[in-house]
Protein backbone atom coordinates (compact mmCIF):
# COMPACT_ATOMS: atom_id res chain seq x y z
CA UNK A 1 0.00 0.00 0.00
CA UNK A 2 1.30 3.40 -0.90
CA UNK A 3 0.10 6.73 0.54
CA UNK A 4 1.55 10.66 -1.48
CA UNK A 5 2.29 13.15 1.33
CA UNK A 6 1.57 16.07 -0.73
CA UNK A 7 2.72 18.70 2.20
CA UNK A 8 4.95 17.92 4.90
CA UNK A 9 3.52 17.11 8.46
CA UNK A 10 4.68 15.93 11.72
CA UNK A 11 7.11 12.70 11.21
CA UNK A 12 4.57 10.64 13.47
CA UNK A 13 2.52 10.21 10.86
CA UNK A 14 5.01 8.27 8.60
CA UNK A 15 6.32 6.74 11.36
CA UNK A 16 2.88 4.94 12.13
CA UNK A 17 2.35 3.79 8.61
CA UNK A 18 5.44 2.66 7.82
CA UNK A 19 5.58 0.74 11.54
CA UNK A 20 2.35 -1.35 9.27
CA UNK A 21 4.21 -1.57 6.23
CA UNK A 22 2.81 1.30 4.11
CA UNK A 23 5.14 3.25 2.17
CA UNK A 24 5.06 6.58 2.22
CA UNK A 25 6.26 8.91 -0.48
CA UNK A 26 6.81 12.71 -0.50
CA UNK A 27 8.50 14.71 -2.76
CA UNK A 28 8.97 18.52 -2.04
CA UNK A 29 8.42 20.37 -5.13
CA UNK A 30 4.99 18.86 -6.01
CA UNK A 31 2.61 21.03 -7.29
CA UNK A 32 -1.03 20.29 -9.41
CA UNK A 33 0.34 18.62 -12.56
CA UNK A 34 2.76 16.36 -10.78
CA UNK A 35 0.10 15.01 -8.38
CA UNK A 36 -2.50 14.60 -11.23
CA UNK A 37 0.46 12.62 -13.45
CA UNK A 38 1.16 9.92 -10.46
CA UNK A 39 -2.27 9.91 -8.46
CA UNK A 40 -2.99 6.80 -9.97
CA UNK A 41 -0.29 4.79 -8.28
CA UNK A 42 -1.67 5.67 -4.77
CA UNK A 43 -3.93 4.15 -2.53
CA UNK A 44 -3.69 7.55 -0.10
CA UNK A 45 -3.16 11.10 0.24
CA UNK A 46 -2.12 12.62 3.01
CA UNK A 47 -2.65 16.45 2.03
CA UNK A 48 -2.61 19.85 4.49
CA UNK A 49 -3.44 22.65 2.01
CA UNK A 50 -0.70 23.06 -1.03
CA UNK A 51 -2.74 21.90 -3.95
CA UNK A 52 -6.59 21.54 -4.14
CA UNK A 53 -8.34 17.73 -5.11
CA UNK A 54 -10.73 18.48 -7.31
CA UNK A 55 -13.01 16.62 -9.92
CA UNK A 56 -10.24 16.47 -12.56
CA UNK A 57 -7.72 15.11 -10.14
CA UNK A 58 -10.04 12.58 -7.98
CA UNK A 59 -11.06 11.02 -11.39
CA UNK A 60 -7.74 10.36 -12.28
CA UNK A 61 -7.02 8.54 -8.50
CA UNK A 62 -8.31 4.86 -9.99
CA UNK A 63 -6.77 3.44 -6.80
CA UNK A 64 -7.38 6.08 -4.26
CA UNK A 65 -8.95 4.31 -1.14
CA UNK A 66 -8.91 7.31 1.29
CA UNK A 67 -7.61 11.01 1.79
CA UNK A 68 -6.40 12.81 5.41
CA UNK A 69 -6.34 16.40 5.75
CA UNK A 70 -4.30 17.42 8.34
CA UNK A 71 -6.38 19.66 10.15
CA UNK A 72 -10.04 20.56 9.94
CA UNK A 73 -10.83 22.45 7.15
CA UNK A 74 -11.71 20.18 3.53
CA UNK A 75 -12.31 23.10 1.74
CA UNK A 76 -8.95 21.86 -0.26
CA UNK A 77 -10.85 18.07 -1.49
CA UNK A 78 -13.56 17.67 -3.45
CA UNK A 79 -15.88 16.23 -1.03
CA UNK A 80 -18.78 15.38 -3.05
CA UNK A 81 -16.83 13.69 -5.89
CA UNK A 82 -14.53 11.56 -3.48
CA UNK A 83 -17.90 10.62 -2.24
CA UNK A 84 -19.15 9.20 -5.04
CA UNK A 85 -15.75 7.41 -6.13
CA UNK A 86 -16.11 5.68 -2.70
CA UNK A 87 -13.20 7.36 -1.26
CA UNK A 88 -12.90 8.15 2.03
CA UNK A 89 -12.18 11.62 3.73
CA UNK A 90 -10.53 12.35 6.78
CA UNK A 91 -9.42 15.24 8.81
CA UNK A 92 -8.23 15.48 12.37
CA UNK A 93 -9.85 18.67 13.97
CA UNK A 94 -9.10 17.33 17.44
CA UNK A 95 -5.56 17.65 17.21
CA UNK A 96 -5.95 21.96 17.20
CA UNK A 97 -8.87 22.45 18.86
CA UNK A 98 -7.34 23.55 21.60
CA UNK A 99 -4.86 25.41 20.37
CA UNK A 100 -7.59 27.16 18.26
CA UNK A 101 -9.10 27.80 21.56
CA UNK A 102 -6.46 29.67 23.37
CA UNK A 103 -5.17 31.78 20.45
CA UNK A 104 -8.46 33.17 20.32
CA UNK A 105 -8.62 33.60 23.85
CA UNK A 106 -5.34 34.87 24.20
CA UNK A 107 -5.99 37.73 21.30
CA UNK A 108 -9.34 38.98 23.22
CA UNK A 109 -7.14 39.49 26.49
CA UNK A 110 -4.14 41.07 24.59
CA UNK A 111 -6.94 43.48 23.14
CA UNK A 112 -8.74 44.31 26.18
CA UNK A 113 -6.01 44.85 27.97
CA UNK A 114 -3.95 47.13 25.39
CA UNK A 115 -0.55 44.51 26.30
CA UNK A 116 0.71 45.41 22.32
CA UNK A 117 0.51 49.02 23.00
CA UNK A 118 1.73 48.97 26.64
CA UNK A 119 4.49 47.00 25.91
CA UNK A 120 5.93 49.00 23.53
CA UNK A 121 5.56 52.61 25.35
CA UNK A 122 6.57 50.84 28.46
CA UNK A 123 9.51 50.06 26.64
CA UNK A 124 10.17 53.00 25.19
CA UNK A 125 10.03 54.46 28.82
CA UNK A 126 6.36 55.59 28.62
CA UNK A 127 4.28 55.18 31.72
CA UNK A 128 0.68 55.23 30.59
CA UNK A 129 -1.61 53.98 33.13
CA UNK A 130 -5.76 55.28 32.42
CA UNK A 131 -4.57 55.26 28.69
CA UNK A 132 -4.19 52.36 28.78
CA UNK A 133 -7.16 50.63 31.24
CA UNK A 134 -8.61 47.48 30.12
CA UNK A 135 -12.00 45.54 29.41
CA UNK A 136 -12.78 42.26 31.85
CA UNK A 137 -14.28 39.50 29.68
CA UNK A 138 -15.95 38.81 33.57
CA UNK A 139 -19.82 39.16 32.56
CA UNK A 140 -19.58 39.69 29.08
CA UNK A 141 -22.06 38.17 26.62
CA UNK A 142 -20.22 36.05 23.97
CA UNK A 143 -21.52 34.73 21.28
CA UNK A 144 -19.93 31.79 19.28
CA UNK A 145 -20.86 30.60 15.70
CA UNK A 146 -19.97 27.44 14.95
CA UNK A 147 -19.91 24.66 17.76
CA UNK A 148 -18.07 22.23 16.46
CA UNK A 149 -14.59 21.55 17.40
CA UNK A 150 -12.53 24.67 18.07
CA UNK A 151 -16.00 26.07 19.41
CA UNK A 152 -16.93 24.19 22.01
CA UNK A 153 -13.29 24.33 22.95
CA UNK A 154 -13.08 27.98 23.10
CA UNK A 155 -16.36 27.53 25.28
CA UNK A 156 -14.64 25.28 27.54
CA UNK A 157 -12.07 27.89 27.72
CA UNK A 158 -14.04 30.59 28.79
CA UNK A 159 -15.76 28.62 31.41
CA UNK A 160 -13.87 29.95 34.10
CA UNK A 161 -14.04 33.56 33.23
CA UNK A 162 -17.60 33.81 34.14
CA UNK A 163 -18.47 34.97 30.98
CA UNK A 164 -22.27 34.50 29.39
CA UNK A 165 -21.29 32.05 26.23
CA UNK A 166 -24.12 31.26 23.85
CA UNK A 167 -23.45 29.27 20.37
CA UNK A 168 -25.41 29.09 17.31
CA UNK A 169 -24.98 25.89 14.62
CA UNK A 170 -27.03 25.46 12.29
CA UNK A 171 -26.36 22.31 11.92
CA UNK A 172 -26.16 21.04 15.74
CA UNK A 173 -28.56 21.22 18.38
CA UNK A 174 -29.57 20.36 22.04
CA UNK A 175 -25.73 21.18 23.37
CA UNK A 176 -26.87 23.63 26.06
CA UNK A 177 -24.43 22.77 28.81
CA UNK A 178 -23.06 24.38 32.24
CA UNK A 179 -20.79 26.15 29.67
CA UNK A 180 -22.92 27.35 26.88
CA UNK A 181 -26.51 28.06 26.21
CA UNK A 182 -27.42 26.85 22.65
CA UNK A 183 -29.18 30.29 20.91
CA UNK A 184 -30.31 31.52 17.96
CA UNK A 185 -28.46 33.28 15.10
CA UNK A 186 -30.68 36.30 16.08
CA UNK A 187 -30.11 35.92 19.52
CA UNK A 188 -26.11 36.50 19.23
CA UNK A 189 -26.88 39.17 17.38
CA UNK A 190 -29.51 40.40 19.44
CA UNK A 191 -27.41 40.33 23.20
CA UNK A 192 -23.50 39.67 22.52
CA UNK A 193 -20.60 41.88 23.60
CA UNK A 194 -17.95 39.75 21.60
CA UNK A 195 -19.26 37.54 18.48
CA UNK A 196 -16.01 34.60 17.59
CA UNK A 197 -16.70 32.44 14.52
CA UNK A 198 -15.72 29.04 14.19
CA UNK A 199 -17.16 27.68 11.10
CA UNK A 200 -15.43 26.19 8.16
CA UNK A 201 -15.50 27.45 4.91
CA UNK A 202 -18.28 27.01 2.69
CA UNK A 203 -20.22 28.42 -0.26
CA UNK A 204 -23.02 29.06 2.71
CA UNK A 205 -20.41 30.82 4.82
CA UNK A 206 -18.39 32.58 2.54
CA UNK A 207 -18.46 36.26 3.59
CA UNK A 208 -20.74 35.46 6.71
CA UNK A 209 -20.04 38.08 8.09
CA UNK A 210 -21.03 41.15 6.15
CA UNK A 211 -22.60 44.58 5.95
CA UNK A 212 -26.22 42.37 6.53
CA UNK A 213 -25.07 40.38 9.55
CA UNK A 214 -23.54 43.93 10.80
CA UNK A 215 -26.40 45.42 10.67
CA UNK A 216 -28.78 42.69 12.16
CA UNK A 217 -26.95 42.97 15.06
CA UNK A 218 -28.20 45.24 18.18
CA UNK A 219 -24.93 46.75 19.97
CA UNK A 220 -21.84 47.47 18.85
CA UNK A 221 -19.68 44.02 19.67
CA UNK A 222 -16.15 42.54 19.19
CA UNK A 223 -15.06 40.19 16.39
CA UNK A 224 -12.74 37.29 16.55
CA UNK A 225 -12.18 35.13 13.47
CA UNK A 226 -9.68 32.44 13.93
CA UNK A 227 -12.00 29.80 11.19
CA UNK A 228 -10.98 30.94 7.34
CA UNK A 229 -10.15 34.38 6.15
CA UNK A 230 -12.99 34.67 3.22
CA UNK A 231 -15.66 34.21 6.10
CA UNK A 232 -15.53 37.94 6.55
CA UNK A 233 -15.37 40.65 4.12
CA UNK A 234 -12.97 42.88 5.18
CA UNK A 235 -14.59 45.94 3.09
CA UNK A 236 -17.84 45.69 5.67
CA UNK A 237 -15.77 45.40 8.79
CA UNK A 238 -13.46 48.39 8.22
CA UNK A 239 -16.79 50.31 7.57
CA UNK A 240 -18.22 48.52 10.48
CA UNK A 241 -14.95 49.86 12.36
CA UNK A 242 -15.62 53.52 11.45
CA UNK A 243 -18.37 53.96 12.15
CA UNK A 244 -17.63 51.84 15.57
CA UNK A 245 -20.50 49.34 15.35
CA UNK A 246 -17.27 46.89 15.84
CA UNK A 247 -15.81 48.06 18.52
CA UNK A 248 -12.49 46.01 17.53
CA UNK A 249 -11.35 42.59 15.60
CA UNK A 250 -9.07 40.07 16.42
CA UNK A 251 -8.04 37.85 13.12
CA UNK A 252 -6.00 35.28 12.90
CA UNK A 253 -7.29 34.67 9.12
CA UNK A 254 -7.78 37.07 6.52
CA UNK A 255 -8.85 36.70 2.97
CA UNK A 256 -5.69 37.42 1.45
CA UNK A 257 -4.54 34.31 2.12
CA UNK A 258 -3.57 31.80 -0.93
CA UNK A 259 -4.79 28.38 -0.74
CA UNK A 260 -1.84 27.24 1.00
CA UNK A 261 -2.06 29.70 4.01
CA UNK A 262 1.90 29.55 3.83
CA UNK A 263 1.56 33.20 2.47
CA UNK A 264 -0.03 35.81 1.08
CA UNK A 265 1.12 37.42 -2.35
CA UNK A 266 -0.51 40.70 -2.01
CA UNK A 267 -1.68 43.16 0.55
CA UNK A 268 -4.01 45.31 -1.35
CA UNK A 269 -4.45 48.93 -0.14
CA UNK A 270 -7.73 47.79 1.67
CA UNK A 271 -5.50 45.32 4.17
CA UNK A 272 -3.22 48.28 5.03
CA UNK A 273 -6.52 50.01 5.76
CA UNK A 274 -7.39 46.97 8.36
CA UNK A 275 -4.12 47.00 9.85
CA UNK A 276 -4.20 50.85 10.36
CA UNK A 277 -6.71 50.49 13.29
CA UNK A 278 -5.88 50.35 16.60
CA UNK A 279 -7.86 48.00 17.56
CA UNK A 280 -7.43 45.55 15.05
CA UNK A 281 -4.99 42.31 16.11
CA UNK A 282 -3.80 40.32 13.45
CA UNK A 283 -1.82 37.09 13.63
CA UNK A 284 -0.73 35.14 10.55
CA UNK A 285 -2.92 31.90 10.37
CA UNK A 286 -1.33 30.59 13.53
CA UNK A 287 -4.10 30.03 16.13
CA UNK A 288 -3.71 25.87 15.56
CA UNK A 289 0.06 26.23 14.73
CA UNK A 290 1.12 24.80 18.17
CA UNK A 291 4.00 22.54 18.81
CA UNK A 292 1.80 20.25 20.75
CA UNK A 293 -0.90 20.61 18.18
CA UNK A 294 1.47 19.41 15.41
CA UNK A 295 1.70 15.99 16.81
CA UNK A 296 -1.92 15.28 18.14
CA UNK A 297 -2.92 16.61 13.94
CA UNK A 298 -0.74 13.63 13.03
CA UNK A 299 -1.67 11.25 15.32
CA UNK A 300 -5.39 11.30 15.14
CA UNK A 301 -4.85 11.81 11.38
CA UNK A 302 -3.07 8.41 11.58
CA UNK A 303 -5.11 6.51 14.07
CA UNK A 304 -8.50 7.16 12.16
CA UNK A 305 -7.07 6.16 9.11
CA UNK A 306 -5.44 2.78 10.10
CA UNK A 307 -8.39 2.20 11.65
CA UNK A 308 -10.32 2.57 8.45
CA UNK A 309 -7.79 0.20 7.01
CA UNK A 310 -8.30 -2.52 9.45
CA UNK A 311 -4.18 -1.74 9.89
CA UNK A 312 -4.65 -0.28 13.64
Amino acid sequence: MKFLFIDTTHPLLKEKFKKVGIQCDYFPDLNYDKVFNIIHQYDGIIIRSKITLDAKILKKATHLKCIGRVGSGMENIDINTASELGIVCFNSPEGNRDAVAEHALGMMLTLFNNLLRANMEVKQGIWKREENRGIEIKGKNIGIIGYGNTGSAFAQKLSGLEANVMAYDKYKSHFSSSIVKEVTLQEIQKYCDIISFHVPLTQETHYLFNSTFIAQCANPFYLINTSRGPIVNTHDLIQALKSKKVKGAMLDVIEYEETSFEKVSSFPPEFHELASFENVLLSPHIAGWTYESKIKLAEILADKILKYLNLA
